[in-house]
């Protein structure tokens, strides 16, 4: 945020002449179909109460049956928009999602350190649910090096870690064996991370939260019930998106996770059908359904 964009934000909140949102910032591809990306995130934004502003990484054509095709923004128009947003609007959280090239993962860590955005949740996207490669060649790895060091709240799923890690998927089916697994995570130099249970082969759909200065402490593990939509797409966009919201309001780590992990159950239990393919979560999961009358 710019010197007077500052000034008349604090004169404003000094003379109680209005109360200015918290702002939330997704960086992560659009998603045609609504469901996940920059056009879920900002959903969860508005139902969560924050102000939602999007620096799109990517531009795919997707449905409730997949994504047919992805292309990448160039990495000087990300940095353009992270710079615009950045230097005049500011930021009280950001996370990041899609990031397609290495070249765009150096974009977005330049501003995030130029900028000095410190309440960053990092999802370490991979693939889509339909197995559409997200990340292209060495974007992935370009994730884990540059932006996972800056992120206040890392929240990988299972695939995920066990890429990051360089072991085998079935590894990690054990609920202690994800827990070190968690553990072993933070040595990439996030704060917190948050291993999502959601392919966890089990009926508890248990996240795992551990945090670099917790000594080696028992972990906060996050249960819940597996609900019959858990097949729905951009369940990992909307956590992280929750919890960037609640860390934007000024929740910390532990209790943001709480938070999203009550919004996604909340918006997989209402969840429903608008193509021949996955479900689409109801992001607006605490208003009633109206869409019939």
């Amino acid at each position: 945020m710019n010197d007077s964009a500052m000034a008349d934000r604090a004169e404003a909140e000094r003379m109680g002449r209005w109360s200015l949102p918290a702002r939330a910032l997704t960086i992560a591809g659009s998603d045609a179909g609504g469901g996940a990306g920059i056009q879920g995130d900002l959903k969860t934004f508005q139902e969560l109460g924050v102000y939602g502003m999007s620096v799109v990484t990517a531009v795919t054509a997707q449905n409730s049956l997949g994504v047919q095709l992805a292309e990448p923004m160039p990495p000087r128009l990300i940095a353009a928009q992270l710079d615009s947003v950045l230097s005049d609007l500011g930021v009280d959280a950001a996370k990041t999602g899609m990031v397609p090239t290495p070249e765009a993962a150096e974009a977005v860590a330049g501003a995030l350190r130029r900028f000095g955005v410190r309440r960053l949740v990092v999802d370490p996207v991979q693939l889509s649910k339909d197995g559409f490669a997200l990340a292209g060649p060495g974007a992935f790895e370009a994730t884990a090096k540059l932006l996972l060091p800056l992120a206040e709240l890392a929240t990988p799923n299972v695939p995920e870690a066990a890429a990051l890690l360089g072991i085998a998927e079935a590894d990690l089916a054990g609920l202690g064996a994800r827990v070190e697994a968690a553990r072993s995570l933070l040595a990439w130099g996030p704060r917190y991370v948050l291993l999502k249970g959601g392919h966890a082969d089990d009926d508890a759909c248990t996240d795992i939260l551990v945090g670099a200065a917790d000594g080696g402490a028992e972990p906060t593990l996050l249960r819940g019930p597996r609900l019959p939509g858990s097949g729905a797409r951009g369940t990992g966009c909307a956590f992280a998106a929750a919890a960037c919201a609640a860390m934007a309001l000024g929740r910390d780590v532990p209790a943001a996770c709480r938070s999203a992990k009550a919004f996604v159950a909340a918006a997989l239990a209402a969840s429903f059908r608008l193509g021949a393919g996955t479900p689409s979560l109801n992001h607006a999961c605490g208003k009633p359904k109206k869409w019939s009358e």
